[in-house]
């Protein structure tokens, strides 16, 4: 969660580097909630809003290429708190979903802020 304050902090931030962190994200939580499945037991309507979240994240990735002819990934505080949130909620799920709840709800909240700044900021 810091590889990009230190990135700024250390002069070394790139476009690039700002897509592939997002990439990178992306690919971290996709393996944390395949491995998931398989050890525990979350509600369907958690995967199901999960799935939502997804899918807007996608619909907001198509509207970029639309859009700006390129995928955006705005790096807002929402997003930075899902990650804190869906990082500090792992060690809770064998006790309770409320904490991934939480997150889902935040992580709502981004993908649609999201897919509006996509919208309304210049390319």
């Amino acid at each position: 969660m810091l590889d990009g304050y230190l990135a700024r902090k250390l002069h070394a931030a790139s476009k690039t580097g700002a897509v592939l962190d997002s990439v990178a994200d992306i690919c971290f939580v996709a393996c944390c909630a395949i491995r998931l499945i398989t050890v525990v037991k979350i509600p369907t309507w958690l995967w199901i809003w999960a799935g939502v979240i997804i899918a807007i994240k996608i619909c907001n990735q198509v509207s970029a290429l639309v859009v700006c002819k390129r995928f955006r990934f705005p790096h807002t505080i929402a997003n930075k708190l899902t990650g804190l949130l869906l990082f500090l909620s792992v060690p809770t799920i064998f006790w309770t979903v409320v904490p991934l709840a939480v997150a889902a709800g935040v992580a709502s909240f981004a993908a649609v802020q999201e897919g509006h700044l996509i919208r309304t900021l210049k390319c």
